[in-house]
């Protein structure tokens, strides 16, 4: 399940024209790059939550195999041929969850696409290289309703120790990771019993249903030590499209003949 109905108001450049998860990293949606790397470790099957301009995620899904392909079009039969095309081997569900819906009320109202089977969770604007087998193992084996993929993020300021009297610096650190906090990074997976904690859907996932699991000592807390970015603002954006076109992009795990298109 991919959380993708946010307006996305920090990344306002993007969002005004395009959903958060339709902002394109490499010519690729970002959300095309988050189901490819699920998709790497055999999870195939998504429900994708829409909300602010769905419309848009739909169109993509509905044309993927035109976009993906070389297209011949006979003007006059109104025919089309298409050439060199590969089909991800991807069963997508897109569910409109509405405009202005929380977090904890998008999962709710895909509650029948899900059934009573664990799911795996995560959020349509960030990239990692988590592995989602380990990740999956990792939960299976602590048996908590909710584990959560947590990463420290490089500290993007240098912390400096200044010294009160006269402003000299005493101690500079570079982006030290270990200043930093444990951040929830998404990429979770989550028991069925989690709509126990939902309540009417009418809060965010991450306040109360989130803390009552803590409370209750049903969730846990996957480290990853690995790369792990958000796509937030266009700073964020640029970093990762300076990544993906230097060819080092981290969260890229799949090999090229997994690309649609691709000739082996």
């Amino acid at each position: 399940m991919i959380l993708a109905g946010g307006r996305g108001t920090r990344i306002s450049e993007e969002s005004r024209i395009r959903p958060k998860p339709m902002v394109e990293i490499g010519g690729k949606p970002i959300l095309w790059h988050i189901m490819k790397l699920y998709s790497h470790y055999g999870i195939r099957e998504f429900i994708i939550c829409c909300g602010y301009k769905g419309q848009m995620i739909k169109e993509y899904f509905v044309h993927y195999h035109m976009y993906q392909a070389d297209t011949t079009f006979f003007l006059d039969s109104q025919e089309r041929q298409l050439h060199r095309q590969k089909a991800e081997p991807w069963r997508v569900t897109l569910a409109n969850t509405g405009l202005d819906t929380l977090t904890a009320g998008r999962v709710l109202r895909v509650r029948d696409y899900i059934g009573e089977e664990p799911f795996l969770l995560t959020y349509g604007d960030g990239v990692s290289d988590v592995d989602i087998g380990k990740l999956i193992g990792f939960h299976k084996a602590r048996k908590r309703i909710v584990t959560i993929t947590t990463v420290q993020p490089t500290g993007r300021f240098g912390a400096l120790q200044i010294q009160p009297e006269d402003g000299q610096v005493l101690r500079f650190r570079e982006k030290v990771r270990d200043d930093q906090g444990w951040v929830n990074a998404g990429f979770m997976v989550v028991n069925p019993e989690i709509f126990d904690y939902l309540g009417d859907g009418s809060e965010m996932l991450e306040a109360g249903p989130f803390e009552r699991l803590a409370r209750d000592g049903q969730m846990g807390a996957y480290k990853h030590d690995g790369f792990w970015s958000p796509m937030d603002s266009m700073r964020d954006k640029a970093y990762l499209e300076e990544l993906w076109a230097g060819g080092i992009a981290p969260w890229k795990v799949w090999e090229e003949s997994q690309e649609p298109g691709a000739e082996g």
